[in-house]
């Protein structure tokens, strides 16, 4: 019995040193102890510093940051800390969390090498399906990039489906719990967005599986399959209640939520369709899956010395300038803003998924297809409407999230999956001829006809894109010609070398079919020529010239000359506006690593903040800035270097004002701050009326009232006043768990000039302290905490039954 146990297991344990192996090759530069520089990592260090800073010091978590945007939930900064439990079981799918990002790639291909053993794949055969998912481009574009949360969320998203499946498939109780151990790990990493899709995935399968009952007549499994998935999806969102809580809670107020101003005919109840659909694949740009440099590939790429453009720069400014240019060249020339790369899911495996669309007869097949399909028409966005503005408006959360491109993960994920079950079948003798010969013919047709026609004719494209355009206008189109003849080149050469990996992947099916080489063979081949294809065009997105020394990476930004004579400053709180950062100061943490910062860098910034940016901070409104506490301004100097430039009319944490201002709406509120003195006077929205029920200004020479203790979860004041007053707070207003005590008595406080919070303080000497404590942080997580232990022993219970009746079958045969 030990024998066939470890014969069973071996395959297993093969894949698991397998995936280790390949990715440590991979991200052998870790080796030397280098690391990943990742630009949007150090973008989320620069957030992130002041919620980690008070953490250590206090050891509580910090909920609230000022760092950045004035102010705002550190939810979607550092996602609030799951159930211990399932926090280790992450950390040991991710290789203890210390590997990255070797640890990424490995939960790829682990991932993905469960699902297909779910779904019934030989597991010599799923090692090399794995290879086939892990190695898309995009997967290693968003480590690159620095995308954490959502490389993690895509490695749990195979496993997700696959226990879905397989609770359908007479084991209820196992899948239920896979599927309900795997989302609750993917949704502990809080990347709503790929769970969302994940969903939309098993939405569809669902579709197909009701129909399937139904016809069937076994509608009664279908509805105990569904009522015990039901079960283990409720329990994965109880564990995470903390995360999802806070983060609905707070979504309606950010930028993915809908605006209270009025006249946007672009505006859903989430984001603007025009930001949303911004990253759209373009149409044509489709044919990336197939050839990789169809569309010239990242929009800072890098050409060899044999390039036109090399050649162009050689001859006008020598050897050495020509050879820095081509390594940061505009080589994209699609309708996307920028791209870091292609998705290219493989030549090869993109062939085995067409033969699948004649040869495999298996009935999840059209589900496989549809969402495919599905995926490809919904990341074009706004290149075709029709589907995307029915989708932005009737389907519940879509309109949520922006990078529509994204939703490709989904193709990427169903077309090795049909292609490797269509391969199972293969090895199997599953296929008929008939069947067999019609997938080999019109798999060669399609794509061996598409990649020959690219070869013969490249000419048929311009080869130009709306990022030409400035360098156009600059007159640099001897530098665009030049580009043109290299992405040209580029097309041409990719679109070669996969012609050439479809002929060689199908004459070697063939040839296994006509029995001239053993099925073993065909394995290692399928192997080294999925590997042959994937690996050089993932190098060309992410490689050995990635890494740079361990120190380098753990040390982001380096402080300015500017920055260390701002933290000369003693005083508490003050905010710093950095008009140096590269893009913008809305795009850039730079300053949010050093200061409290009016920029930043995040997806879902507040929207009133936003709004803020659009009408006001992007038009240098003084009267903003000075509400907002700017103290201090970072601008270039002659020479072009950062100085410091104090504001002296900074209002400082808080003020008394005289005046009051009420208006009927948001459309009015926002307009008025283009003509107030926000020293004297707030503007208030007519709907905290009551708050200001009799209560008359009465300006008081002696009042005062000044900040003496700071934490970002806390701020404490201490004020005078001989008569009661109105005073405006440069803080930014959340009452989605920003509470004010007045000597320990809660009291209310309300919004002012759109974004700020204002109160009516009772006359007296009294201390004032601002607490953030969101109820549905706090409530979450006791919630949270029930709910994973009864996930916990659901999943031993799962997992135990299945082992019993393992050994049980066992001893039977014996």
């Amino acid at each position: 019995m030990k024998k066939q146990l470890l014969r069973e297991f071996a395959p297993h344990m093969t894949a698991i040193i397998a995936f280790l192996l390949i990715s440590l090759i991979y991200f052998n530069p870790m080796l030397e102890g280098k690391q990943l520089s990742q630009s949007d990592i150090r973008q989320h260090e620069g957030m992130s510093k002041e919620k980690i800073d008070y953490e250590k010091k206090t050891g509580e978590p910090v909920l609230w940051t000022n760092s950045m945007f004035g102010g705002m939930p550190t939810f979607l900064i550092g996602a609030p800390k799951p159930p211990k439990i399932f926090r280790e079981i992450n950390r040991i799918f991710n290789l203890m969390g210390n590997k990255r990002p070797l640890s990424f790639l490995f939960l790829y291909l682990i991932g993905f090498y469960i699902a297909l053993i779910i779904f019934g794949v030989n597991p010599w055969l799923s090692i090399i399906g794995a290879v086939a998912f892990a190695f898309s481009t995009y997967f290693f574009m968003i480590i690159e990039a620095g995308h954490t949360s959502k490389a993690i969320a895509i490695g749990y998203m195979p496993p997700i489906i696959a226990g879905v499946y397989l609770a359908f498939r007479k084991k209820i109780i196992l899948g239920s719990v896979i599927t309900g151990l795997f989302l609750t790990l993917q949704l502990i990493n809080n990347h709503l967005q790929i769970t969302y899709y994940t969903l939309l995935i098993i939405l569809i399968y669902g579709i197909y599986e009701l129909v399937r009952t139904i016809r069937e007549k076994t509608i009664k499994s279908f509805i105990l399959s569904f009522s015990a998935l039901l079960l283990v999806v409720l329990l994965a969102i109880g564990t995470n209640l903390t995360i999802l809580w806070t983060t609905y809670e707070y979504g309606k107020y950010s930028i993915r939520g809908k605006s209270e101003l009025t006249g946007d005919e672009d505006q859903t109840s989430g984001l603007d369709k025009s930001y949303a659909t911004q990253w759209s694949y373009g149409i044509d740009e489709t044919f990336t899956l197939l050839i990789p440099g169809f569309k010239g590939g990242s929009s800072v790429g890098s050409l060899n010395e044999k390039s036109e453009t090399y050649k162009l720069f050689r001859d006008a400014r020598g050897p050495a300038y020509a050879k820095q240019v081509i390594q940061g060249l505009p080589l994209y020339w699609g309708k996307q803003p920028f791209t870091s790369g292609p998705v290219y899911v493989g030549a090869v495996v993109l062939f085995f998924f067409v033969f699948g669309l004649f040869a495999y007869r298996g009935n999840l097949k059209w589900w496989l297809v549809t969402i495919t399909i599905l995926s490809i028409i919904l990341a074009w966005g706004k290149n075709f409407m029709v589907l995307t503005d029915l989708f932005l408006d009737y389907f519940p959360g879509y309109n949520k999230f922006r990078t529509l491109t994204m939703i490709l993960v989904i193709a990427e994920f169903s077309i090795p999956l049909l292609a490797f079950l269509t391969l199972q079948d293969f090895f199997a003798g599953k296929i008929r001829k008939e069947d067999f010969m019609k997938g080999i013919k019109y798999g060669l047709i399609s794509l061996g006809g598409l990649t020959l026609i690219f070869v013969l004719l490249p000419g048929m494209f311009s080869y130009t894109g709306p990022g030409d355009d400035p360098y156009l206008t600059q007159g640099a189109s001897a530098f665009i010609d030049a580009l043109v003849v290299d992405r040209k080149r580029m097309l041409q050469t990719d679109a070669l070398r996969s012609l050439i990996l479809i002929l060689i992947a199908a004459s070697l099916l063939y040839i296994c079919y006509l029995g001239k080489i053993k099925k073993e063979v065909l394995f290692s081949a399928l192997a080294f020529l999925i590997l042959v294809d994937m690996w050089p065009v993932d190098k060309r997105l992410l490689n050995n010239d990635d890494f740079v020394p361990k120190r380098q990476a753990q040390i982001p930004f380096q402080p300015l000359e500017a920055d260390q004579l701002i933290s000369q400053d003693t005083s508490l709180s003050y905010r710093v506006f950095d008009l140096t950062a590269s893009p913008d100061p809305f795009r850039n943490t730079r300053a949010s690593y050093f200061h409290k910062s009016l920029g930043g860098y995040h997806g879902a910034k507040m929207k009133r903040y936003q709004e803020l940016i659009d009408f006001h901070l992007s038009r240098s409104n003084m009267a903003v800035l000075n509400m907002l506490n700017t103290k201090y301004f970072i601008i270039p100097s002659d020479e072009g270097q950062p100085q410091v430039q104090m504001n002296p009319y900074a209002l400082g944490n808080a003020w008394f004002v005289k005046s009051f201002r009420v208006v009927d709406n948001a459309d009015e509120e926002i307009k008025a701050l283009s003509e107030f003195n926000p020293a004297t006077e707030a503007i208030i929205d007519a709907r905290y009326n009551k708050y200001l029920e009799g209560f008359i200004p009465n300006e008081d020479s002696t009042a005062y009232i000044q900040l003496i203790n700071y934490h970002p979860d806390r701020m404490l004041y201490e004020y005078h006043c001989a008569t009661d007053q109105l005073v405006v707070f440069s803080e930014i207003f959340y009452d989605k768990g920003w509470n004010a005590f007045i000597d320990n008595e809660i009291k209310p406080h309300f919004r002012a000039n759109y974004i700020l919070r204002v109160m009516v303080l009772p006359a007296g000497q009294h201390l004032l302290e601002f607490k953030f404590e969101p109820k549905s942080f706090y409530t979450g997580k006791k919630i949270a905490g029930a709910a994973s232990i009864v996930s916990f022993l659901l999943v031993l219970f799962g997992f135990g039954l299945e082992i019993r009746n393992y050994f049980k079958t066992k001893v039977e045969k014996k």
